[in-house]
This record gives C-alpha cells, structure tokens and sequence, in this order.
C-alpha cells in the first residue's frame, strides 16, 4: 500500500499492511479461551491464559512502537492528529460507560432491589414468601445473611488518604503539561516522575486495604451485594489506574528521550486525560462506595 508524503498536510497517512491486528486478534483468543478453561477447573486454562496475556502485551508494545516511530519521522499531519484524539475521547467514553454500568448495579441494589426484598412496594409478596423478616439496611450481606458477618472500611482513613493522594496527582501532572507546553523538559520530568510515585503509592495503600478488609473485617468478595459491588468497583479502579501509571511511566520514558515537543505531544495528553478520567472515577466512587 502506498504512503502519502508527510509533507501534504492535505493528504492523510495511510500506512503499509501492518501484522499487529491480526496477531493481537490471536492473542486475545487465547487469553480468553485461558481465563474460560481456567475458571473451568482446566489444568491448562491457567498457563493459557497467561501465554495469552503475554503475547498481547508483547502486541500493543510492537505495535506502539511502530506508531512512535512513524510520529517522530514526520508522517503524522493535522488530520491524523484529529484522528488519534476522537479515537481517545471514543476510548475514554467506552470506559465511562463501563464504570457506568457498575455504579448503575450499585443503584439499582442500594434503591430498588433492597427497597423490595424488605417488602416495600412491589416486593411485599417477594418478602413474605422468600425472606419474611429482612431488615433491608445498606450494606447488606444477603438475605439470610449468606454472605456473613463483616465490617465495612471507614471513608476517613486510608480511602481519604488515598483521595488526596489522586487529587494531588491530578494538579502534579497538570503542572508537567504546563512545563511541556513552556519547553522546560527538566520540570516536565521532576512534575511527571512525582506523579508516578503518587500513582504507585495509590496502589500500595489499596493493596494494604484488601488486606486490612480479608483478614480483619473478613469482607470479601462473598461478603453478600455490598462486598462483590466494592470489589469490583473498587478493583476494577485499581486496575485502571495502574495502567494509567505504565502510560505515565511510558511518557516520563518518551519525554527523557526528547521525544515531545511544544507543539506536539498528543501521547501525553491521551495519558493525562485517561488520568484526569480516572481520578474523576474515583471521586464518585468514595462518595457512592465508601461516604454514602
């Protein structure tokens, strides 16, 4: 396939047949048909999935390579620049949507499902017959108490910790755009590298809350509605913002080796906005998990 000058800002790049898709197509088959067999007692299912896993890794860091590389040669012109910032505000509205739908089931649990199973409204005929008797108070480990006895985590401790830790990341990595944008590469890698040290410590302190919360206040995943919605929520967000301190840690990389400049830079803006969107999710989540 032929290849547009990069000096036609009029004509958008249009790249050579690249592998990658097919390749990470394959990757992502055999990571899911790994975690299938694996969640199937498979005795191959495990080591499946992690084969899987580290073909897809090595995928996206060959194929992020390749798209780097044609960046700093020039190739890239202002349409294909729109191009990377819709696929990036498409990406970050598909994650929105996904936190979308566990806050939506934290809802749908906390006002209508609770409000019936304690045989209010509709759910009076559901209560005599099912659960005569249930005390329908937030949080709840089950009808029947099935999910046992537990202690939930106080919002002032380690989750307060931890918010001022996000927020904090938030204005230290936008102190590193300011730099980048002024063409002060020594601040931009001080502002970006305290940002990933914040991240970290993020992550170090909710790994010390799962431990506080499995061994001290037994919740757990079993721990009725209230302990499957606050750790997947909760580890579906750790999640997240561990990838966005790889991004950091990869920008903080590209921007050590001179590859930004004033005027483009768009990588590290798509990682400072994935950020910025993951310390919005997380404000919701300690009102709506951990104050509320």
């Amino acid at each position: 396939m032929a290849e547009h000058s990069p000096a036609d800002a009029n004509a958008y790049f249009v790249p050579t047949h690249s592998r990658w898709p097919f390749i990470g197509s394959i990757a992502m088959l055999v990571t899911m048909v790994g975690v299938a067999s694996w969640l199937n007692d498979a005795g191959w299912g495990r080591w499946t999935f992690f084969a899987g896993v580290a073909m897809l890794v090595a995928t996206l860091f060959m194929w992020f390579g390749d798209v780097i590389r044609e960046s700093n040669a020039g190739r890239y012109n202002h349409q294909v620049g729109v191009s990377f910032r819709m696929g990036m505000v498409w990406f970050i509205f598909s994650e929105v949507m996904f936190f979308g739908a566990f806050f939506g089931a934290l809802f749908y649990t906390r006002v209508l499902g609770l409000h019936w199973l304690g045989g209010h409204g509709d759910g009076v005929m559901t209560n005599e017959l099912l659960w005569n008797g249930y005390s329908a108070a937030w949080p709840t480990n089950g009808p029947g108490g099935v999910g046992g006895h537990f202690q939930t985590i106080p919002a002032w401790g380690l989750p307060l910790i931890n918010t001022l830790i996000l927020l904090s990341s938030g204005v230290t990595l936008t102190i590193a755009h300011h730099a980048l944008k002024a063409g002060h590469r020594s601040q931009l890698l001080l502002w970006q590298g305290v940002t990933v040290l914040l991240g970290c410590t993020f992550l170090y302190f909710q790994a010390e809350e799962y431990l506080h919360a499995y061994h001290a206040l037994n919740l757990t995943l079993g721990s009725g509605i209230y302990g499957s919605t606050f750790f997947m929520l909760t580890g579906f967000h750790g999640m997240h913002v561990a990838l966005g301190t790889i991004m950091l840690i990869v920008m903080w990389l590209r921007a050590a080796r001179g590859h930004f400049t004033r005027d483009h830079h768009f990588a590290f803006e798509a990682a400072a906005w994935y950020w910025h969107f993951v310390d919005v999710v997380w404000l919701a989540l300690f009102l709506f998990v951990y104050v509320l």
